[in-house]
């Protein structure tokens, strides 16, 4: 089955909790028994929120717990442990069907904790909408996956427009700033210097130059770069005597030529256009910060009186 919201976690939570009253049940021990229960498998055990820094089960584990919390069904006794509330033994003597964010505004308690937190998005929420079935930091990242597609498509567009000398230049930042090519100044009269055809720049592989990367750009709108012009490439640095080339373009590449890079001798990394807009939002090339938010845990070390 699929990894389950953090709504139709709470429910099961809170029998867990009821499993055995008295104990203090570990979080990350809670996440373990219910991901038994609802049979996930190791490669959904595995999947990661957008950030990759987090499980998302045991994410919405987590937020499930603590809307719980906040509606006084289960009480947190120490850091990462909980156990059954009094009010939480009279919920589920009622047998209720499900536990979610409606049922939970009962709860004065939690009626002032989520006005606090949906207040900001103005009353025009509506709990029942699918969103509500993500937690706050999934619903951050998707929100902010959608704001960097907007602006890799904006930078795409405005890449499109620019000379193909002012293409060159900035595919030389990018790899500069990506570790490249030794100092920008260096790589910059590496550019267009060999004049082969098929090439169109060299580049360091590194500050001290024990090797040399090849370079190919084309700043096509809307035609695909097929496997000829990545043979013709390829061919070019066989005449060098290189194997090593990047390739990037701001349209795609066919899938014969990812095919053909795949089975030669030499090393040539194809770079398509939203991959090229990725890596420059990545490396602060062309764009610059707008707003900067801080998603803040508590320092656990910090508390600690330990001696």
């Amino acid at each position: 089955m699929a990894i389950p919201d953090y709504q139709s976690i709470m429910l099961p939570l809170l029998q867990l909790a009821a499993s055995n009253p008295e104990k203090e049940f570990a979080l990350r021990e809670a996440a373990s028994l219910l991901a038994s229960k609802f049979n996930l498998t190791d490669e959904e055990l595995q999947e990661l929120l957008p950030s990759g820094k987090q499980a998302t089960f045991v994410n919405r584990v987590g937020w499930a717990s603590t809307y719980l919390k906040k509606a006084g069904l289960i009480e947190s006794v120490r850091r990462g442990y909980f156990k059954l509330a009094e009010r939480g033994m009279n919920v589920l003597a009622q047998n209720p069907s499900a536990i979610n964010v409606q049922y939970l505004k009962q709860f004065p308690e939690f009626i002032e904790f989520h006005a606090a937190r949906s207040g900001q998005e103005n009353g025009t929420r509506d709990d029942n909408d699918a969103a509500d079935s993500l937690t706050p930091e999934e619903s951050l990242e998707i929100e902010y996956q959608k704001i960097r597609e907007n602006l890799a498509s904006q930078l795409l567009d405005r890449i499109k427009q620019a000379s193909p000398s002012f293409f060159e230049r900035l595919v030389v930042e990018l790899l500069v700033k990506m570790g490249y090519g030794g100092s920008r100044s260096d790589a910059g009269r590496a550019v267009g210097r060999s004049g082969d055809g098929g090439i169109d720049g060299i580049i360091k592989e590194d500050r001290l130059g024990l090797d040399v990367i090849y370079i190919q750009a084309k700043r096509w709108d809307e035609n695909t770069v097929g496997r000829p012009d990545v043979q013709q490439f390829a061919g070019a640095l066989q005449g060098q005597r290189a194997n090593k080339g990047i390739f990037l373009t701001t349209s795609k590449f066919t899938n014969e030529a990812q095919e053909y890079v795949s089975r030669i001798g030499s090393k040539i990394v194809l770079i398509n256009g939203e991959q090229l807009a990725q890596l420059m939002i990545d490396h602060n090339v062309g764009v610059s910060v707008s707003t900067s938010y801080e998603i803040k845990r508590i320092d656990s070390d910090y508390f600690s009186e330990d001696i």
